[in-house]
């Protein structure tokens, strides 16, 4: 599949895998997806992230009370942003969250790409 122009890719990484719900090893992962989102976008492509998207919401439901925010949205809203991209890059070490995000990915016949150099 040939898509002119610049790519819309998801960076998907581990977020809370291997961290134990350590707030500091979650930012880390998520400074590590960040980082390579940069290198995406000096790559003249636009880089996204699926944490951009749920968690500002999974934050505003969980002050109203609501109860499992975060099993509800982060994934869904996460494989709905992958679906207006065009393809997803897997970064990382092991991520059930990630490599479901590459498994939708393929589903909806994006490309899917392991490394920055891999970009076009």
């Amino acid at each position: 599949m040939s898509q002119p122009g610049p790519l819309m890719v998801l960076v998907a990484g581990p977020y809370r895998s291997g961290t134990g719900g350590d707030p500091a090893l979650i930012q880390a992962n998520v400074d590590a997806m960040t980082r390579t989102a940069l290198e995406v976008y000096r790559r003249s492509h636009l880089p996204v992230m699926g944490e951009w998207f749920p968690l500002p919401l999974i934050e505003a439901a969980e002050a109203d009370g609501e109860a499992d925010a975060d099993g509800r949205l982060f994934h869904p809203i996460a494989e709905q942003v992958l679906a207006r991209c065009d393809a997803c890059l897997r970064i990382g070490g092991p991520s059930e969250g990630a490599d479901r995000m590459v498994r939708v990915a393929r589903e909806l016949g994006k490309l899917v790409f392991t490394s920055v150099e891999e970009l076009p």
